[in-house]
């Protein structure tokens, strides 16, 4: 019995079917990444900077933020690339999941799976072209004692990207998680991903300035 366990298990590493299951936990641990990174920004130092002191932010945030950016964006980009290698092998080939095979029409899976890739697409490029260059300006500024003239714009814009992708996380874990568990993707199901996901992420950043800070 044991050596057919352990020859069972040997062609199930050497298998091509190893594979997809690599690319998952790829995607997922670099998702834990990316997402946890994403998550720490706006519930945890959006409201711990409102109250730290203007002398101190100097000191603190060029340690701090240039390590959580290097993870945050190099979380995005890693998942971002086993995620589109997941929905290659899974709707494009070899199991084509994306059509049906006798009308061409998109699956039910292939419509919510369209919808949570191209939500991340967006959040991927808000990290790398908006969010991250601006981010660059400051802390170098700030990490140099040369303030960037323009910070205050540059954090506003960064500022909106990142709440942006803190509200589209939540629809597009609906897209990803639909693909297998849900029905098709109708307009009275979009309205409710897109309701329930965002208004999820609103109550949590209101809740993130009231968390108290004393024991």
């Amino acid at each position: 019995m044991g050596l057919v366990i352990n020859v069972t298990s040997m062609e199930a590493l050497t298998s091509p079917a190893i594979l997809p299951f690599l690319f998952r936990w790829a995607h997922i641990l670099f998702g834990i990444i990316w997402i946890g990174q994403l998550y720490f920004f706006n519930l945890v130092n959006v409201p711990f900077q409102g109250g730290l002191d203007k002398e101190l932010k100097p000191k603190v945030n060029p340690a701090l933020l240039l390590r959580a950016f290097y993870w945050f964006r190099w979380g995005a980009m890693y998942t971002l690339l086993f995620g589109l290698a997941l929905y290659i092998w899974y709707y494009v080939y070899p199991e084509h999941n994306h059509r049906y095979a006798d009308t061409g029409q998109p699956t039910s899976r292939g419509i919510w799976i369209d919808f949570g890739v191209a939500i991340a697409v967006i959040m991927w490029f808000n990290v790398w072209f908006v969010i991250w260059p601006r981010q660059k300006k400051i802390l170098g500024g700030m990490a140099a004692g040369k303030p960037h003239p323009d910070a205050a714009k540059l954090a506003a814009t960064a500022g909106k990207a990142s709440r942006f992708n803190t509200y589209a996380s939540g629809p597009m874990l609906f897209g990803m998680v639909g693909a297998t568990h849900l029905a098709a993707l109708s307009a009275p199901v979009l309205i409710a991903v897109l309701v329930v996901g965002i208004g999820f992420w609103f109550g949590m950043i209101k809740r993130s300035f009231k968390v108290k800070t004393t024991v």
